[in-house]
């Protein structure tokens, strides 16, 4: 098996990454052909000039949105699918180096974006450039495509698609490997219903986190108390109030967390038995995968619907929750959808859209999948990792025939989205070796 990953080429990758690692570059107010702002325009406009300069024909949306990168000739795309947004650094006391400035210590990259997905995004484009260094001719165009707006609402990927031919194949190197290839649909939805007098609540979280923890500062405190321990809930009085408490996970894992709101919500429809929005959080329960509303709700490829309400509102005007459901690959959406707004109507309340992304589903006997899978088999000799599913989502799930694929390996310690978040030089060399590897057996 030929290498194409040399020294030089990592160093190489390394040293064009630290000029995309300086761009802060998370999601802020539109500006002139800037529309999630000036940094991820400015992260878009760094790694297109990196990708020209070594060798890349490029092209960048005029309205902002995305821009892509490419080599070699044919009838056929072959995509990477990547973005150059980030999330903020969040609290800059916990950071052991500048976020935006990338610092290389103890042989790791540390800096916003060297894992999510600056890192995997630069690296893949050395790679790939590295197989027609070593002498040899693509059979396909490879496109490198890259986001700005992965970290929000996927708007740019919705402009992509409007404007540009699709690929025919791809990888989104975003997650891990060796692939994922079944997402769940991601379903974000509000169930609006009759509000209250008797209650004033606003326990507003986002949607893809189960709650953790649930204040509750209104009436009837010591009933409220009473109900929390009948129900064997835990939760302690606090200063004005009462903190019930629970296990936060992420939303695609709901099942395995334990929602404060919704404790908080079982327990006051004891001391409120005429709040229709409480009436409807008793029926619902504690059971994340909604059998209590809708039943057995799963398939045989990516598993049981996750159904996590993760906000509560109620007021005089009106009541909200707030859910965030991961939706089987192979279960109709439309069909559930209505099954959901059937089930909310005898408590007076509606179902609302808010974003929906749609699933991601490639047979594991694709000649893509097998290709990639034996790839990665040869480069690492891991023949125990599996292809996997997943309730989380990426941008491979906007394209036809895309997997996700890397770019972390499964010992690759998760600092996505953390403090401190780095990579180190082996793991980007070995995810170097197998991203060219794949690619040179899918487009050489």
């Amino acid at each position: 098996m030929e290498t194409f990953i040399t020294d030089k080429v990592q160093e190489d990758a390394i040293k064009e990454l630290s000029k995309v690692i300086a761009v802060p570059s998370y999601c802020e107010d539109a500006e002139e052909n800037a529309p999630f702002g000036p940094g991820p325009k400015k992260a878009l406009d760094t790694v297109l000039k990196v990708a020209e300069s070594i060798g890349y024909k490029t092209f960048e949306d005029p309205e902002g949105y995305y821009g892509y990168a490419e080599i070699g000739e044919g009838k056929e795309i072959f995509g990477l699918v990547c973005h150059m947004d980030v999330v903020p650094a969040g609290n800059l006391d916990a950071w052991n180096t500048k976020p935006f400035e990338m610092v290389e210590k103890d042989g790791k990259l540390f800096g916003r974006g060297t894992q999510d997905d600056k890192g995997p995004s630069v690296a893949s484009l050395f790679a790939v450039k590295a197989i027609m260094d070593a002498g040899h001719t693509f059979n396909k165009k490879i496109r490198f495509i890259f986001g700005t707006d992965e970290e929000t609402l996927w708007r740019c990927m919705a402009q992509y698609n409007k404007k540009e031919a699709p690929i025919d194949m791809g990888i989104a190197p975003d997650s891990e490997f060796p692939l994922t290839y079944a997402e769940k649909g991601l379903q974000q939805s509000y169930l609006t219903g009759p509000g209250s007098d008797e209650l004033n609540l606003s326990l507003v979280n986002a949607f893809n986190a189960v709650p953790g923890k649930a204040i509750y500062d209104g009436p009837k405190q010591d009933e409220v108390m009473a109900a929390l321990k009948a129900h064997n809930f835990d939760a302690e009085k606090v200063e004005g109030g009462i903190e019930v408490k629970g296990n936060s996970v992420h939303a695609m894992n709901a099942p395995q967390g334990t929602n404060a709101v919704v404790r908080l919500g079982i327990a006051l429809a004891d001391v409120f038995p005429e709040i229709q929005v409480l009436k409807f959080l008793k029926k619902f329960g504690e059971d994340a995968n909604a059998t209590n509303l809708l039943g057995d709700v799963s398939d045989d490829v990516s598993g049981k619907l996750t159904f996590n309400i993760s906000s509560l509102e109620i007021s005089p005007e009106g009541s909200r929750l707030q859910i965030d459901m991961r939706i089987p690959v192979k279960i109709d959406h439309d069909e559930l959808i209505q099954k959901v707004a059937d089930a909310v109507k005898p408590f007076d309340m509606k179902y609302e859209n808010f974003d929906y992304v749609a699933p991601l589903y490639v047979p594991t006997d694709t000649d893509l999948v097998k290709t990639l899978m034996s790839t990665y088999q040869d480069v690492t000799g891991d023949t125990e990792s599996k292809p996997a599913i997943s309730g989380g989502a990426t941008f491979a799930r906007t394209m036809n025939n895309c997997v996700a694929f890397g770019a972390m390996l499964p010992t690759t310690p998760d600092f996505m989205h953390q403090a401190n978040e780095n990579w180190s030089k082996a793991d980007m060399r070995k995810a170097m070796e197998i991203i060219a590897e794949a690619v040179y057996r899918l487009c050489v």
